[in-house]
């Protein structure tokens, strides 16, 4: 029996049979699984008014357009779920403590620090830790996370406690997300003089969404103008009632910069993990975590800030984190000394990747390199095909007929840089927030971390892009190169001055809009015959002014008879330019002299309208 036509193409059709598919996936890719060709299914799809090749990595919603057309259920494998299969064909499972329940134990509580730009955040955490953070940050906001250990004693017991610090500034939401996502406690910063801020419930939403009991912070009590009171009151009507109003979320007043109410802070917290949490992990098993930030320093190679989740992570470990591997050659804790191993809820320093991992890719120890590079390669291939997926520009044909009429519209593509893979991914996903219209659009063709290299130069000038680099630098002959190719490279510390550049870029690309402004009417009184300029208007201006050389439209009873513009414009024997109100002229048309008396001269001009 033949197949049956699918848009004119005869393809074999599936009767609802579920067709699993990994993110990215392309047409060659499907046709291997339902065994056709991989031309029919592009036909297919240029039938429906897509244009896509066989070995292209395709949106999601185009494979469900192309798998409901040819009765294929497909179902595309969420990253989550494509790792977790990808661990279990090595035998690996993340997320699950080994052994049995003796083989727990008791670990510290992660505790992450969220708040509102400026409402001390980083100042408390250098108050508990006796560090001077803040001193290093530029535009004394927190760019990066940082993960800290302190210890303090809760009835008798000796206990500690980890702290991450994360970014107070809007840009840094993803990383705000991520840092609630892999740890146990929130601790919400408000300032005591300022209240309750939008990045404040920002940040309270992401607690929340990652399901964290929280504990409020009232800092800056010191000041003269602090009322913690209303800080209380505020926050109740976002469900956060304290425990003195009848609540259950513990408020604790502080000065970070008094050193006042931190005991209260640190027994706060530990109370709250030891109602409200059974925190334990087995320590004996291979380490299990979170790369929390990542760097690449200049001596040291690639650097991993991990926190530990479960397991004991030592030197000499085969590690695979991301698409990056390697072996352990050295773990540094938050005070800068080397130590040899790692418990759970430890934040330590990684040396020894091969490669720079992404901030929140989990990490895990394997049996030996081998496995961690298998496994490395495979996630890089995944995502590698998954972006692709995501920043292919699909045109449509009508879309295609649309910009050939129009012209294509304006794209600034950009490479960014930065000095930890935290920043380049708040930085991307403030920036593809900005929404200047349809006009014009921006698309990050490149991401990475560590210095501006050639190979970034190049291939900027080969796609026309504007590299950015935050808090790096180009090196020697990169800078050289774009000096030569002519490629503009933009430098940022602080990241807010990044978008605001970028946002003033996309505008200025925006073609003006132009609006009408009317300079004058003119009447026609009389009519001269001149063998050298044809026929002569004699006017008088009713309002406004008369220009030479401006735009003209000729009215008649109402109905514009012709689009023109002034030729020449003369009082009594002298060319002028101009005609004020109220006084008399004589003028021509432009290629236009079927005038009468009684006609009305509208003089205009076209001005930029300045965009909202």
């Amino acid at each position: 029996m033949e197949a049956p036509l699918v848009g004119g193409v005869r393809v074999r059709q599936g009767g609802g049979q579920i067709v699993r598919l990994r993110r990215g996936a392309s047409l060659t890719d499907l046709a291997e699984k339902i065994g056709v060709e991989p031309a029919s299914l592009v036909q297919v799809l240029f039938n429906l008014g897509e244009m896509v090749t066989a070995t292209q990595s395709v949106a999601d919603e185009t494979l469900q357009v192309l798998g409901t057309e040819l009765n294929y259920n497909i179902e595309v494998v969420s990253p989550e779920d494509e790792d977790r299969e990808l661990l279990e064909s090595f035998d690996l499972d993340f997320g699950e403590d080994a052994g049995d329940e003796d083989d727990l134990e008791a670990r510290p509580p992660a505790v992450t620090v969220m708040g509102h730009v400026d409402h001390g955040k980083t100042k408390l955490l250098d108050a508990l830790r006796l560090a001077n953070v803040v001193a290093t940050e530029t535009g004394g906001i927190t760019q990066a996370i940082g993960a800290y250990q302190v210890e303090t004693q809760v009835e008798g017991h000796d206990r500690k406690i980890t702290f991450i610090d994360t970014p107070g500034h809007e840009a840094f939401t993803a990383m705000r997300a991520r840092g609630a996502k892999s740890t146990d406690i929130a601790v919400l910063v408000v300032a005591a003089d300022d209240g309750v801020m939008p990045q404040t419930i920002e940040a309270l939403n992401h607690a929340r969404a990652a399901d964290v009991p929280i504990v409020v912070a009232v800092n800056k009590v010191d000041k003269e103008t602090a009322d913690p009171t209303k800080v209380r009151g505020q926050l109740t009507e976002f469900g956060l009632v304290a425990e003195e109003y009848g609540g259950d979320t513990m408020f604790i007043d502080v000065s970070a910069t008094a050193r006042t109410g931190l005991d209260e802070l640190l027994e706060a917290i530990v109370l709250t993990a030891d109602a409200a949490l059974d925190l334990r992990a087995n320590p004996d098993m291979p380490a299990q975590g979170l790369a929390i930030e990542a760097h690449l320093d200049k001596g040291r190679g690639p650097v991993a800030t991990v926190l530990i989740h479960r397991g004991t992570l030592r030197i000499g470990d085969s590690i695979v984190s991301g698409s990056a591997h390697g072996r352990v050659r050295a773990m540094i804790n938050d005070q800068g000394e080397n130590v040899t191993e790692a418990p759970p809820s430890m934040p330590v320093q990684v040396l020894g990747l091969t490669s720079v991992p992404g901030a929140g890719d989990n990490f895990l120890v394997v049996d030996d390199d081998r496995k961690a590079r298998q496994i490395a390669d495979k996630r890089e291939s995944r995502m590698r095909a998954a972006a692709q997926a995501v920043g292919s520009r699909r045109k449509t044909l009508d879309q295609l007929f649309e910009q050939l009429e129009k012209g294509e519209t304006q794209e600034l593509l950009l490479i960014l840089k930065g000095d930890g893979a935290g920043s380049v991914e708040a930085l991307e996903d403030a920036l593809s927030k900005i929404d200047v219209g349809e006009e014009v659009s921006l698309r990050v063709i490149d991401r990475g971390v560590g210095a501006i290299t050639e190979t970034n130069v190049s291939l900027a000038a080969a796609s026309k892009a504007v590299i950015i680099g935050f808090n790096v630098r180009p090196t020697a002959h990169a800078a050289q190169m774009a000096d030569r190719e002519n490629v503009d490279m933009r430098f940022y510390s602080v990241i807010y001055s990044a978008i605001d550049e970028i946002e003033a870029a996309l505008k200025g690309m925006l073609k003006p809009i132009y609006e009408e402004k009317i300079l004058g009417r003119a009447e026609i009184r009389e009519l001269f015959r001149s063998s050298k300029f044809g026929t002569i208007a004699g006017c008088m201006v009713t309002s406004g002014i008369l220009r030479r050389n401006a735009k003209a439209r000729l009215i008649r009873d109402g109905v514009v008879l012709s689009e023109t513009a002034v030729a020449s414009l003369r009082r009594e024997k002298d060319d002028v330019t101009e005609v004020r109100e109220g006084f008399e002229c004589g003028t021509t048309l432009r290629n236009f002299s079927d005038i009468k008396s009684g006609d009305v001269i509208e003089t205009y001009e076209m001005v930029e309208k300045p965009r909202d």
